[in-house]
């Protein structure tokens, strides 16, 4: 006798899966490993971007802060190869190489950011001092190829550079190489006051970029600030210093990476609109004073304000191997320097 099989139970679970779809619930078939309301895999990503952030085995949060403009002010000097060292970078390239593939990655970070955060604005912002015609040609041709909106501006050194004190706290002299340093981050953060609308991700042009790097940084920006219901400040990429010492931490789970409290990091850091405001005097006084270490006006904020950095790394700051400020551990660095070739 022949088996009649019945379409009751497949036709409820349709009926189920919109239901479910029209009020916004997602369902979880771990027979399968699907999620069927999204159509996805559980493997995939199931957040939607200013709605909802989904974590399993955790559930749902709703986002109550949405991201609607994302700015990147990449901060650029092709003929200086390090600021305060003499030490080849791994590698061994011309600092140029360095710059296309920081750009490069980054373009790539951000188009991969685009499928999922598509009612997101993007913008690309280039400060740079004392590259040559061809070497602006260089970053302007990538840029433009990009799709992305983007502005190349030189830096009014002149301008930033008088009102920076002569004498650093260590009683010493500041070089000419950190006065260029510190007048592009002022003309970074006065830029980001004046023009940017939401986030900021300020970056320097030697640190390269995985493809999911900015979507991981929306995603957990609007999943964390939803939570504790205020802004903060992301690092996105784990120093090798900030584990010279044991220390007591937060863990906190983003997207795709666990996050950790910190601290400490270096002047390259998303930070939003609100604080910039909130702190834009102690952001400003970085610029016009060496501090030491230089960064302790951002130290002071974060104790103010939280800051997290992934575990793994989303970013790799490409400075000599044996610096403590650079190369992230646990990250293939040749892997993610191939894949960033201009």
């Amino acid at each position: 006798m022949r088996e009649i099989k019945s379409n009751k139970k497949n036709i409820f679970t349709k009926l189920f899966i919109k239901i479910s779809r029209f009020l916004g619930f997602e369902i979880i078939d771990q027979s399968n490993f699907t999620a069927p309301v999204s159509s996805k895999g559980l493997n995939e990503t199931l957040s939607i971007a200013g709605k909802r952030s989904i974590t399993l085995p955790l559930g749902e949060i709703k986002i109550t802060r949405k991201i609607k403009y994302f700015d990147v002010i990449l901060r650029t000097c092709m003929t200086v190869n390090m600021l305060t060292q003499s030490k080849k970078r791994v590698f061994e390239k011309d600092k140029e190489e360095y710059t296309k593939r920081t750009l490069v990655s980054i373009i790539k970070s951000i188009k991969h950011a685009k499928i999922n955060f598509k009612e997101t604005k993007f913008k690309i912002y280039v400060i740079d001092h004392n590259s040559n015609k061809d070497q602006i040609k260089i970053k302007n041709d990538i840029l433009k190829n990009s799709g992305i909106e983007f502005e190349i501006k030189k830096l009014d050194f002149e301008k930033f550079s008088k009102e920076i004190k002569k004498i650093n706290e260590e009683n010493k002299e500041v070089t000419s190489n950190q006065k260029s340093n510190m007048s592009n981050i002022h003309q970074s953060i006065l830029l980001s006051k004046e023009k940017c609308q939401d986030l900021t991700y300020f970056v320097e042009d030697d640190y390269l970029h995985h493809l999911d790097t900015i979507s991981e940084i929306l995603f957990t920006y609007e999943k964390v600030s939803s939570i504790i219901n205020n802004e903060l400040v992301i690092c996105p990429t784990d120093y090798p210093y900030l584990y010279m010492e044991p220390e007591n931490t937060n863990l906190i789970i983003g997207e795709k990476r666990h996050w950790r409290k910190i601290d400490q990091t270096l002047c390259s850091f998303v930070m939003s609109k609100k604080i910039i405001e909130k702190y834009y005097d102690d952001l400003i006084s970085m610029c016009k004073y060496e501090h030491y270490p230089f960064e302790k006006p951002l130290h002071k904020i974060y104790n103010k304000e939280l800051c997290i950095s992934p575990i793994p790394s989303l970013s790799v700051h490409f400075t000599n191997i044996n610096s403590i400020y650079g190369l992230s551990p646990n990250v293939d660095w040749k892997k993610l320097w191939e894949e960033n070739e201009s």
